[in-house]
């Protein structure tokens, strides 16, 4: 059936419901499934022709069209008509309305349709379409992100374990071009790697990223302030793109990338139901060509194909990738220590004492420890495995007073109140170091066993301690708990091999 009859039995409908029937306008556009500013259109156009229901007897679809549409003209011969494919298909050019559209028309075919009628064949042409291919997005803006809900079994050599593969699917706006690849889980730098990927795929990169709220990307849903996980804004940042997640509870937002993974899931996923795969690599080997015949096969109601419509529409928007990918980084939210360290995974990076007891945020790369507080880089660390202190001198405060209530000279007082032993300790603590301030945690913790334990006690363990030559927090600590302070100090060989002076090393009879 013609657009044109479409609209006409379109019109009559929404005669028959508002004149025979007395319903609503809203009423109207829901059974009709139109706008209620179309239904209230089309009633204009029949009040000024003076049409009634029912129809006058023997008034066919022309003489219909006639009536409501009398200054809009006929068409001359049917290369008069717009067409309505083409239409739909540039209106995805950014900057594209029905109007420009209209005008290029009426240019082109000076006895054609007038703009009201433009709209209205249009209007029903869409609603032929299938839901989600009615949904106009400007080329190069939006890409859908989510995970299929099926997987792929593959078989760990090693273990003979059978494990399930994930499956992430990236679907652009425009085109419909689809990424697909297979991953070991759904967790963050999965789920980020992803992403990387299906930009390099797409040779550029889009204005906004679409995902569903899934716990990778967002780590509190909201229908109006979702929160982004900072690793994923991190990569948006890099990228220069924007994240809007989909809403909660509204499928409209999320319908493209769905109806995707359903070709997905029929395209690729059942095809290889029946293979046996050794690792996500051969899955992604096997998507491949499957991918590329996806995206190469043509649509049933629109021209061209995902491929084609991309390269035509997609591609020449996109943005330029940037000259380096995304290196994955982790976030930690820390609170900066008295002396000034942030601590992450046993090694302690130095930030401006001004931060001290301040909640900062840290990235983590493999090679990079970055500080940030409220937003702004205050510290950067080259990671050193073999140092677990990183003290950037520039840090440390430029006179004690502004820094006074935490000195090397001030903890040593404190400990001397202990004992001489204590004092002794500590000192011998202090200078373990590079920087004296570089032990404030471990004398603190030293000072603390004192109120636990009491100062007798902790005079015996620093004693013991010291003839041990082990000079850390954990050694007290120890010592006082297994109640070894009262214990004789064990003979130590001269001849001994093992360097006394490593405080890791505590003899043979240490836990005796």
């Amino acid at each position: 059936m013609s657009m044109e009859r479409l609209v006409m039995r379109q019109i009559k409908e929404v005669l028959r419901l508002k004149l025979e029937c007395k319903l609503s306008n809203s009423k109207v556009a829901i059974g009709c499934n139109i706008s209620r500013e179309t239904v209230r259109k089309y009633l204009i156009r029949a009040a000024d022709a003076n049409l009634s229901w029912p129809l006058p007897v023997g008034m066919d679809d022309d003489q219909l069209e006639a009536l409501l549409f009398p200054c809009d003209g006929k068409y001359q011969n049917k290369d008069d008509r717009p067409d309505l494919k083409w239409v739909h298909s540039e209106l995805k050019s950014p900057g594209v309305t029905l109007s420009l559209l209209w005008d290029e028309y009426k240019a082109n075919n000076p006895n054609g349709i007038g703009y009201s009628r433009f709209c209205v064949l249009y209007k029903a042409f869409v609603n032929t379409l299938d839901p989600v291919m009615r949904q106009i997005h400007k080329a190069g803006e939006k890409l859908f992100v989510d995970y299929a809900g099926t997987t792929i079994a593959w078989t760990d050599k090693a273990t003979g374990e059978i494990k399930q593969a994930e499956l992430f699917v990236a679907t652009l706006g425009a085109s419909n071009h689809t990424f697909v690849e297979a991953t070991h889980t759904q967790s963050l730098e999965d789920w980020i790697g992803s992403h990387c990927r299906a930009f390099v795929f797409f040779g550029g990169v889009t204005k906004i990223i679409v995902p569903d709220n899934l716990k990778s990307g967002v780590t509190k849903a909201h229908i109006y302030d979702p929160k982004i996980n900072l690793t994923y804004q991190d990569m948006a940042d890099h990228y220069k793109v924007a994240i809007i997640p989909a809403r909660v509870s509204t499928p409209k937002d999320k319908a493209k990338v769905e109806t995707s993974v359903r070709g997905i899931t029929q395209s690729i996923t059942a095809k290889l139901r029946h293979h046996n795969f050794f690792s996500v690599a051969d899955i992604n080997k096997a998507i491949a060509p499957l991918l590329t015949a996806y995206n190469n096969k043509g649509f049933q109601k629109l021209p061209g194909s995902r491929s084609s419509t991309f390269t035509e529409i997609d591609q020449p928007a996109l943005q330029e990738l940037p000259e380096h990918e995304y290196e994955y980084a982790s976030w930690r939210t820390v609170r900066v220590n008295i002396d000034y360290h942030v601590h992450h995974n046993k090694y302690y990076y130095s930030v401006p004492y001004t931060y001290i007891k301040k909640e900062i945020n840290i990235r983590i790369t493999s090679n990079i420890i970055q500080c940030f507080y409220r937003s702004k880089l205050i510290a950067t660390h080259v990671r050193d495995r073999n140092q677990r202190y990183s003290t950037i001198k520039e840090h440390m405060p430029k006179n004690h007073q502004e820094y006074a209530e935490w000195t090397p000279e001030r903890i040593f007082k404190w400990a001397s109140k202990s004992g001489a032993q204590t004092a002794e300790f500590i000192k011998n603590l202090l200078e373990a170091k590079p920087l004296p301030q570089q032990s404030f945690r471990a004398c603190l913790g030293v000072m603390r066993l004192g109120k636990q334990y009491g100062d007798d006690k902790l005079e015996k363990a620093c004693a013991r301690a010291s003839a041990l030559n082990s000079f850390s927090y954990k050694s007290v600590a120890s010592i006082l708990k297994h109640g070894l302070e009262d214990k004789p100090l064990p003979e130590i060989s001269v001849a001994s091999t093992a360097p006394r002076e490593h405080s890791n090393v505590r003899g043979s009879n240490y836990y005796t």
